[in-house]
């Protein structure tokens, strides 16, 4: 019977984004997959900006942005009425607004297919294990197609042992029974997961009357905004454009007459009720890709996780209607939470209470998530109170539909407290995500958005914002914090590994460009690092004016008082843990020692 680390139910957003972590830290992992191969056509495609941040951290975003269509504006149109609000008949365009806040991020919210999503993981994933000499031509390298989860089991008495293979999966194909063990179970299997069942764990909430349908047409129409992110409200019923990548594709969610039920529309229905919808406009249908229709469901699981070895994610956990576009959002984003986790416990770098993290933070986004559906459900299927009203309240819901205001609370990795957290308190946020702002790279002048340096490689960050080196009080005080974070450092750090392969110093100086020089800035900021050993000077950067790209206003933007600076430690998947002092290294080590092991001690044991 196959013996593995992590067993994966499901090939999905969640289960690859896990997968993908895993692949990094070098874990073994097997995906079992019902379908036959990989996903060729998906349903969800809208992909939020925290998405694409989120592509970009594995180096995918230039893919990504060059295939999808992009979402820059949207439309509000609602009835034609008089000055005495009396219907002229059909549909007019109320107002339209920008699509997100400017600001909020340096990556735009697109569309594109789910398959295509997943496609661009999967290659990661072979590109990490072609690096590390693990990929095998032929072979499943991990994920195995064609197979049916039955069952499962945990031995509860083996949970508490965290080397034990303490599950037991039960999987079929072509009729043959498979048994599997593995340390962990991802339940990443969807809606209907045999996974949750196995567990007997419930899930609660209830469907409305409301019916919706969906398709992907290709439309001849003389309506304006057809390629334009559109809400419509009107005497008819109300529509939901999205356009697709390609330049001719889009999707019509449609709202349905009360009374009818999924199991009896039919394409013809939903085509009708579109053009009574776009009148006075023509709309025919030269071709229709993909169509169906549903009752809008919110449900959410009781628990996330049984004995803290098997953990459900995406809609196994957590469904929803799809028009916010928030499904496959949120799903490759529980992925992304517990797959550099688990590559953190069992590469032995962070004890296994890091697990509970997954459970606090992602059973609260899930729940933020339903009752944000709700609300957007109810208003955009009744009529507006007055005029605006919806567009008004699409706008206040800008940041969320953006995936920006996910905040974790206090956790071994969320550090909320202390004096030091003031200090940026305006632009960086404990719990949230690490916002960008440009600055400059020192050794080569080069303009960076200082998020995308925080790449989704299994490091830790620690950005020292560290003033101006040119003033000798200042460079003295960035000395000190250089060498108690060296000395932090290498307490968790393997001693064959290079310095910074677990936790990755990141200097921002607020020093004039021209005025600085690479001799002052302390060792530890470009250690020698890589295959050869060469010093990394790719670690500074200068919050001052470029000769191209104007000037980022960092400090500004993050909040820090050039003269008092700070120091923001970030997680592997970009989010901040602690905000503090300069000084405060006894803050800093006690984080640490909070959620990573003691790599001398675990040597000294071996």
């Amino acid at each position: 019977m196959p013996k593995i680390d992590v067993l994966i139910a499901g090939s999905g957003s969640a289960g690859i984004f896990a997968a993908t972590w895993l692949a990094i830290y070098k874990i073994p992992f097997t995906i079992l997959e019902q379908r036959a191969g990989p996903l060729e056509v998906g349903q969800a495609d809208g992909v939020q900006v925290r998405t694409v941040e989120i592509y970009e951290s594995f180096g995918l975003s230039e893919e990504l942005l060059r295939e999808a269509y992009h979402i820059l504006e949207v439309c509000f149109w609602g009835i034609d009425e008089d000055s005495s609000a009396t219907a002229k008949g059909g549909i007019k365009r109320m107002s339209r607004s920008i699509d997100t806040e400017k600001g909020l991020s340096h990556l735009p919210h697109v569309i594109l297919n789910q398959a295509r999503m997943n496609g661009l993981m999967l290659g990661k994933i072979q590109s990490v294990l072609k690096d590390q000499g693990r990929w095998e031509n032929g072979a499943s390298n991990g994920i195995e197609y064609g197979w049916a989860v039955k069952s499962l089991e945990i031995d509860e008495s083996l949970a508490s042992d965290p080397d034990a293979h303490c599950i037991k999966v039960t999987a079929s194909q072509g009729g043959k029974d498979e048994l599997w063990e593995a340390k962990y179970v991802l339940g990443c299997d969807g809606a209907h997961s045999t996974i949750r069942k196995a567990l007997d764990i419930r899930m609660l909430g209830d469907t409305s009357d409301t019916v919706w349908g969906v398709m992907d047409i290709y439309p001849l129409t003389s309506f304006p905004d057809i390629r334009r992110k559109c809400t419509i409200h009107s005497a008819a019923g109300n529509l939901l454009i999205i356009p697709r990548e390609g330049g001719q594709l889009v999707r019509f969610y449609i709202q349905l007459p009360a009374g009818v039920q999924p199991k009896d529309v039919e394409l013809a229905d939903l085509q009708e009720q579109a053009k009574r919808i776009f009148s006075p406009y023509t709309i025919e249908f030269a071709d229709v890709f993909w169509w169906s229709a549903y009752s809008i469901g919110q449900r959410l699981a009781c628990a996330f996780h049984a004995h803290g070895r098997v953990f459900l994610t995406g809609d196994a956990c957590h469904t929803h209607s799809p028009k916010a576009g928030q499904g496959m959002n949120v799903s490759l984003q529980d992925g992304y939470n517990i797959g550099w986790k688990l590559g953190s416990v069992l590469s032995g770098l962070s004890p296994p209470t890091l697990l509970d993290t997954y459970v606090s933070e992602r059973s609260k986004t899930a729940a933020d998530l339903i009752a944000f559906d709700k609300e957007l459900a109810k208003m955009f299927s009744r009529k507006e109170a007055h005029p605006g009203e919806f567009s008004d309240y699409f706008r206040k819901s800008g940041r969320y539909m953006a995936g920006f205001t996910a905040r974790y609370e206090v956790s071994v990795i969320t550090n909320g407290g202390g004096e030091g957290a003031k200090l940026a308190v305006r632009g960086v946020t404990v719990g949230m995500r690490f916002p960008s702002a440009q600055v400059i790279r020192f050794c080569d002048c080069r303009t960076v958005q200082l998020q995308s340096v925080l790449r989704s490689d299994g490091r830790w960050r620690v950005v020292v914002f560290g003033g101006n080196i040119n003033l000798e009080d200042q460079r003295v005080r960035l000395g000190k914090i250089a060498d108690a974070l060296e000395a932090l450092t290498r307490q968790y750090n393997p001693s064959s590994h290079h310095i910074d392969s677990v936790i990755e110093p990141i200097l921002v100086l607020n020093s004039k460009f021209f005025e600085t020089e690479q001799e002052r800035i302390p060792d530890y900021f470009w250690p020698k690092s890589g295959k050869w050993g060469i010093r990394d000077l790719h670690k500074t950067y200068i919050d001052d004016e470029h000769y191209n790209s104007g000037h980022g206003h960092a400090y500004e933007k993050y909040g820090v008082d050039p003269i008092v600076g700070a120091v923001v430690i970030v997680r592997p998947d970009q989010y901040v843990s602690k905000v503090t002092t300069l000084e405060d290294f006894d803050g800093i080590a006690g984080f640490f020692r909070g959620c990573m092991n003691d790599q001398a001690q675990q040597e000294a044991t071996c």
